[in-house]
């Protein structure tokens, strides 16, 4: 009797553990099922809000558009929004961001590259693990602070130089965007330089190349697409700039090659429109839109060339 009694017993147990097992698989199996539609969610959020953004400028702009003639916008060199006879050219606006562009290119270019290649291909691993986190502090400081420097120090130093200098101009921020995405074209170009395999260094070096050779001849063209990359993404940073050129630029809206008068890039109006007294409904309300949309047009083709000639150049190994 006591041994049917345990073998009874034993065998409730079993039956208990095997319920409690079918439960903890149901679940785990609802789970599983449940995942992949949770991250496609989540993942769904990025694109959504994307063509969200897209929508709301396309039917802005367009609205605009109705008001403006499409050629006067494109091809007008005067933009007087507040004035009793509005013009709505947006020249004066790309006039300023490419030129504002070129001159932070121009200084992040070569220091960023050469940056790279003594990360890459000179320093010791000490001195790298003190310039690198150095370099990266560059990027972390807020813009707003990079355009109070420029306006409050980099443009009373130039002036002691060009005293017709104007108080606001766009030599002085396009200098200090140059300093602030200097550790883009860096880091980037140096991780490309970083990928190239070692073996076609000790090759080159074996032939009897110097370290310079090597650099210019060998890594260099073999890390192109990704150093061109860097360059174009860099671009795409200095084009879309806000907060320095809202501050050391002005918002003159001049249509001139003077890089020491005052201008206006094409984020700073959509500042100066959004924070101003355009009300809703206005044609310059709208007018901020459809700077917006030309704005977010050139930072796309940045991205898909960039994209390209990383597809097109890359080499594999």
């Amino acid at each position: 009797m006591v041994e049917n009694k345990a073998e009874s017993a034993s065998t409730v147990r079993v039956k208990s553990m095997i319920e409690e097992n079918r439960q903890k698989k149901s679940l785990q199996t609802i789970g599983e099922k449940a995942m992949p539609n949770l991250l496609l969610g989540i993942a769904l959020i990025s694109i959504l809000t994307t063509i969200g953004i897209v929508f709301v400028l396309i039917t802005e702009t367009v609205e605009f558009f109705d008001r403006v003639s499409f050629v006067e916008f494109f091809t007008g060199t005067v933009l007087r929004p507040l004035s009793q006879d509005p013009k709505f050219g947006v020249l004066p606006l790309v006039n300023g961001t490419l030129i504002s562009s070129v001159i932070a290119m121009i200084v992040a270019g070569p220091i960023g590259m050469m940056t790279a290649i003594y990360l890459s291909e000179y320093a010791s691993d000490n001195m790298r693990r003190v310039l690198k986190p150095v370099l990266e502090l560059l990027a972390g400081i807020p813009t707003i602070v990079y355009g109070f420097f420029a306006f409050t120090f980099v443009t009373p130093f130039l002036r002691q130089f060009i005293p017709e200098m104007s108080a606001t101009n766009i030599l002085a921020p396009g200098l200090v965007m140059g300093v602030m995405i200097i550790p883009m074209i860096a880091s980037l170009s140096e991780d490309a330089m970083n990928s190239v395999p070692n073996a076609m260094r000790e090759g080159a070096l074996a032939l009897g190349s110097t370290k310079l050779e090597v650099t210019f001849k060998v890594i260099i063209p073999a890390a192109f697409s990704g150093i061109v990359a860097a360059f174009v993404l860099g671009i795409s940073r200095a084009v879309g700039e806000t907060m320095i050129v809202a501050i050391a630029s002005g918002s003159s809206k001049n249509f001139t090659f003077d890089v020491t008068q005052s201008m206006q890039t094409m984020t700073a109006y959509v500042v100066e429109v959004a924070g101003g007294d355009a009300s809703p409904g206005s044609t310059i309300y709208y007018s901020l839109y459809a700077v917006a949309m030309t704005l977010f047009v050139f930072t796309l083709v940045m991205n898909i060339l960039a994209r390209y000639i990383s597809r097109r150049f890359r080499e594999e190994y």
